[in-house]
C-alpha cells in the first residue's frame, strides 16, 4: 500500500480542532462518579496456566454500571515486592485471550493486567469472557454504532469507564506499586489507553500504538476500512442522524482525550496504515498534554512496528518506570 495521507512534515504539525462539548469534563466526572458509586467487587482467583516462571490470576471487578469485567493479572513467580504494572487494553474484536498468553511483561519483571473488552472477543484466537448487558436500538454489526444516538448510551462510554475502573482495580491488587501504573494498547487498545490516561491523569505512563478512535470524522471521510466503515454504513442509512452522531463521538474522540493526558508517553504510527490513518494519530499526538515520543514506521500498515515496537516499549519502560 503506497503513502496516501499527508506528507510527514505536514503530519508533524497537524493539530486540528475537534468540536468539544461544553460539558465534556462534567460528563466524564459524572460517569466515573456513578461507576465508583458501585462497590469494586474485586475478586482474584489463581488461574491454571502451567507456567513455571509466571503466575496468573483470574480477576473480576465492577466496571460501568457495576457490571462484572474480567481480566488476567500476571506477575513473575516467587516475587513478593510491589512491582510497576502495565495495564493492557485490547484491539477491536479481541478478548482477553488465554492465561498463558500473558508472559511478556512479567518475563521482563513487571506485573501485568490484560483487561477484557465487554461484548467483544469474537475474533478467532482472542476469546472474551465479558458480556455487555446493555441493550441498544438497531445498529450496524460490530460495536461502533451501539447506542450512538446519545453520549449517555454510547458503547465507548461504557468501555472507557471499564478501563478507568481497571486502574482502580489494579491498584488494589497484591504486589502492585500503586503509583507506577502504565496504561497501554494497540489500535482500539491504544485509543482506550489514551482515554484512560485522560480519565485517570495520575497514571505513571502511556504506551499507545497505531491508536484507533482518534479524529473520527477525518477517519470516516478518508478511509472506507473496518471498523470506521461501520459509522459510514450507519450514516448512509440514518441520514438525519449526522449532527447527533458527530456530537456523540466528540465525547470519546481521542483528540479531546489527549489534551487531558499528562503522563510521559510513547506513541507509534504507521504511515501506510489505512485502518487508523496516520493523520488521525498525529491529530491526537500533537494535542497530547504530557511528555511524548513518537516511533514512525514509514512502510508499514496497521501492523505497525510489531515486535520492533515491543522492544522499544521495554526500553522505554526501563527508562521511565524502572523496576527499582
Amino acid at each position: 500500500m503506497p503513502l496516501f495521507d499527508l506528507p510527514l512534515a505536514d503530519l508533524e504539525s497537524y493539530a486540528p480542532d475537534v468540536a468539544e462539548p461544553d460539558d465534556f469534563d462534567a460528563f466524564w466526572q459524572r460517569t466515573l462518579g456513578e461507576a465508583r458509586g458501585h462497590d469494586l467487587a474485586l475478586r482474584v482467583e489463581p488461574a491454571t496456566s502451567h507456567l513455571r516462571n509466571v503466575e496468573v490470576f483470574d480477576v473480576t471487578f465492577a466496571g460501568f454500571g457495576g457490571h462484572p469485567i474480567k481480566a488476567w493479572y500476571a506477575r513473575p513467580a516467587g516475587v513478593e515486592q510491589e512491582l510497576p504494572v502495565v495495564v493492557n487494553y485490547l484491539g477491536y474484536s479481541g478478548g482477553r485471550g488465554l492465561p498463558w498468553e500473558t508472559t511478556l511483561f512479567p518475563s521482563a519483571g513487571y506485573a501485568y493486567l490484560r483487561v477484557d473488552s465487554r461484548g467483544q472477543g469474537w475474533s478467532q484466537g482472542f476469546p472474551g469472557d465479558t458480556p455487555d448487558p446493555v441493550g441498544h436500538p438497531p445498529a450496524v454489526p460490530g460495536v461502533m454504532t451501539r447506542g450512538l444516538e446519545s453520549p449517555d448510551t454510547y458503547y465507548y462510554r461504557r468501555l472507557f469507564t471499564d478501563a478507568a475502573r481497571a486502574v482502580d482495580a489494579v491498584r488494589e491488587l497484591s504486589g502492585v506499586a500503586r503509583d507506577r501504573v502504565v496504561v497501554s494498547g494497540g489500535s482500539q487498545g491504544g485509543g482506550i489507553a489514551i482515554a484512560t490516561a485522560a480519565l485517570v491523569p495520575d497514571v505513571a505512563g502511556l504506551m499507545t500504538d497505531v491508536p484507533f478512535l482518534q479524529h473520527f470524522r477525518r477517519a470516516v471521510e478518508l478511509v472506507g476500512t473496518s471498523p470506521y466503515s461501520e459509522i459510514n454504513a450507519y450514516l448512509a442509512t440514518n441520514r438525519l442522524a449526522v449532527e447527533q452522531t458527530w456530537r456523540t463521538l466528540s465525547y470519546v474522540d481521542g483528540v479531546n482525550m489527549a489534551k487531558r493526558g499528562r503522563a510521559p508517553s510513547l506513541w507509534s504510527v504507521a504511515l501506510m496504515d489505512m485502518t487508523c490513518p496516520p493523520s488521525t494519530v498525529y491529530a491526537s499526538y500533537n494535542r497530547y498534554g504530557g511528555p511524548k515520543e513518537m516511533e514512525i514506521y514509514p512502510y508499514n500498515g496497521h501492523e505497525g512496528g510489531a515486535g520492533f515496537q515491543t522492544g522499544r516499549q521495554l526500553s522505554w519502560l526501563a527508562e521511565h518506570v524502572p523496576l527499582s
